[in-house]
């Protein structure tokens, strides 16, 4: 049974080398002319494919790096100044909250103060009491 299954296989082979014989010669193939004229037209066009990616490679980076990053900074210039503006005010409001409590402080501390150095005069000299 190998022996018929090794011919079968031959068989296939051979037969299927005639195949792709017969299939050659139905092509129709380009004359010398056709062929570099052809290949012309593929180089022709490959190079000019280079060249558009080539200038939207530059434009593309020339964008990022002056277009683009400017208006980040614009941006970001804009962010920020809000940003100072708004921490500015935060800023002058706790000053002022701080300064109104302050005030209030001061006064407390100025009452306190006055009523310390009326606590703290000189006894009269009658008053005085020595531990001696």
């Amino acid at each position: 049974m190998a022996k018929n299954d090794s011919k079968n296989e031959n068989k296939v082979k051979k037969h299927f080398f005639k195949d792709f014989k017969a299939e050659l010669k139905k092509v129709i193939w380009p004359t010398p002319k056709q062929l570099v004229n052809n290949t012309i037209a593929v180089v022709t066009i490959v190079i000019i494919t280079t060249a558009i990616v080539f200038v939207l490679d530059v434009v593309f980076d020339f964008m990022n790096k002056y277009g683009i990053s400017n208006v980040q900074n614009i941006v970001n210039s804009q962010f920020n100044k809000e940003d100072t503006n708004t921490t500015e005010q935060n800023s002058d409001e706790e000053n002022t909250n701080t300064t109104d409590t302050e005030g209030e402080n001061t006064d407390t501390t100025t009452d306190q103060n006055s009523e310390d150095t009326s606590s703290n005069e000189a006894p009269a000299e009658g008053n005085e009491t020595n531990p001696e």
